[in-house]
């Protein structure tokens, strides 16, 4: 079992009243699936994945990832667990403008001081096709070429779980399916675990579990 949520809520307040996002969300994710979650717009799909990923801490409950309590780490001890274990695709695709493609695919190796990051980085944006584009900087590259500099990007640490939210939301139907293919295949050859939040129902059927949030509670 890689992921194992139980019990998450998440109460805010909304002026002087208490608001649930999410209300005793339980499930688990064993290693190597696929799991989408879906549903409409407000139901907590962001926040779910914010939590699961230790960005948020729910107001009760516990996510273990891959055997840790996340929510017995303070936050360095996430930060480092989320170094450690996972990867993030978003759907602004979140690349540093003065960097190149390649730079941006290096960056996360840097961070761990990875000896080989410009050889582990020339092979990931190979692998999603964009060698010819390594030096372009984002500004000169199109929207499905930036998100797959960003999937390039959050493979190349080979993480056991790659958290995706709505990584074709900026995307056409037709550079997003591409994107769709790309991290799945991705996700088969690595054995990486994918998590994702979509809307999108085609992207969501091609995954081996979906999730279905209403009003913050799975139905």
């Amino acid at each position: 079992m890689i992921v194992q949520a139980t019990g998450l809520t998440k109460q805010v307040l909304s002026g002087d009243q208490p608001l649930t996002i999410l209300h005793d969300v339980t499930f688990q994710v064993e290693a190597g699936d696929s799991l989408a979650i879906v549903g409409a717009s407000g139901s907590g799909k962001s926040t779910l994945l914010g939590l699961l990923a230790g960005l948020d801490v729910p107001s009760s409950g516990s996510v273990q990832l891959h055997g840790a309590d996340l929510f017995a780490l303070d936050e360095d001890g996430r930060a480092r667990l989320r170094g450690e274990l996972a990867g993030f695709v978003f759907q602004s695709f979140q690349l540093l403008p003065a960097l190149n493609a390649l730079e941006n695919v290096m960056l996360p190796l840097e961070l761990v001081g990875a000896k080989d990051a410009r050889r582990r980085a020339e092979v990931s944006l190979q692998q999603v096709g964009l060698s010819a584009r390594a030096h372009h900087l984002p500004k000169h590259l199109s929207g499905g070429e930036q998100q797959r500099v960003a999937l390039a990007r959050a493979f190349v640490t080979q993480p056991k779980i790659l958290f995706a939210d709505e990584p074709t939301g900026n995307l056409d139907a037709a550079t997003g399916a591409q994107v769709i293919e790309l991290m799945l295949e991705l996700n088969r050859a690595q054995g990486t675990t994918l998590i994702l939040v979509t809307h999108d129902e085609a992207l969501a059927g091609r995954c081996g579990k979906q999730l279905r949030l209403a009003a913050g509670r799975v139905v």
